[in-house]
């Protein structure tokens, strides 16, 4: 029915404007997102700490097996070194290079004199120690990846026969690598205070360390906030033979 040119009719119906309607759509899909996250808890809290703990743990123990797999592989490669050596019986020299290349590879032990570094994080309530200098910040006072390696280097650089961080014997492939405050080598999980074994000339190696930038500038950060630096000198030391596997997996040999 048509209205008088005079009457106000019925009013204009609203438009739903762009805005509103992407509004409606941002809550539409939050409400959406905490369904799916309480029905995924089931009513559980997702940051728990025992679900991190259960994380810890369970590194740990990967950390545990993979120690034990080494042992039982250097039980084993023991036992077929022994069975070639019985089935092929090696002349003197072929004997004499066998173990030069032993020794070379860190197959076997090496004893000899050495020294031994420990890095260990700061206090966690650490404060600058020297006037003028900043406050630390949280990466200020725990040891990095950067630092163990600038000691491992400085060894080699010093003429080392032999390097062992924490428990483990270095080789050729070894890569000392750090997550977070954590060390992964070959596998295993370590935490600070992290201790580097070297045989060699201790002249050397200590003049090594002392030569060393990088070195010098982790002491900066020891004098000035307290991170752990600590060399043991020793007449007689041992290290342990690497125990892992020392197939390549994914390095090819380059064709001539």
């Amino acid at each position: 029915m048509s209205t008088s040119a005079g009457s106000p009719g019925r009013p204009p119906r609203p438009r739903l404007r762009p805005v509103r309607l992407l509004t409606l759509l941002v809550f539409a899909l939050a409400g959406l997102m905490f369904w799916l996250s309480f029905d995924t808890a089931r009513g559980t809290n997702l940051r728990s700490d025992d679900s991190m703990l259960r994380l810890s743990d369970l590194i740990q123990e990967r950390s545990h097996k993979n120690g034990a797999q080494d042992e039982r592989n250097a039980g084993l490669r023991a036992e077929v070194d022994a069975l070639a050596r019985r089935d092929t019986s090696p002349s003197d020299a072929e004997e004499a290079r066998l173990k030069g290349l032993e020794q070379s590879a860190g197959t076997k032990p090496l004893s000899g004199q050495g020294l031994t570094v420990t890095l260990t994080d700061a206090p966690p309530n650490a404060t600058a120690k020297i006037p003028g200098i900043p406050e630390p910040q949280p990466n200020d006072l725990v040891i990095h990846q950067q630092d163990l390696q600038a000691v491992v280097n400085a060894l080699w650089n010093g003429g080392a026969k032999g390097i062992k961080v924490m428990d483990q014997r270095l080789i050729s492939t070894s890569a000392v690598r750090c997550v977070g405050n954590t060390l992964i080598l070959q596998g295993r999980v370590y935490s600070p205070p992290y201790k580097i074994t070297a045989v060699g000339d201790r002249d050397a190696l200590n003049q090594a360390l002392t030569a060393s930038p990088a070195i010098q500038n982790y002491l900066q950060y020891v004098n000035a906030y307290g991170l752990g630096w600590k060399v043991d000198q020793h007449e007689a030391v041992t290290l342990p033979g690497y125990s892992g596997t020392v197939d390549l997996h994914y390095a090819q040999p380059v064709k001539p």
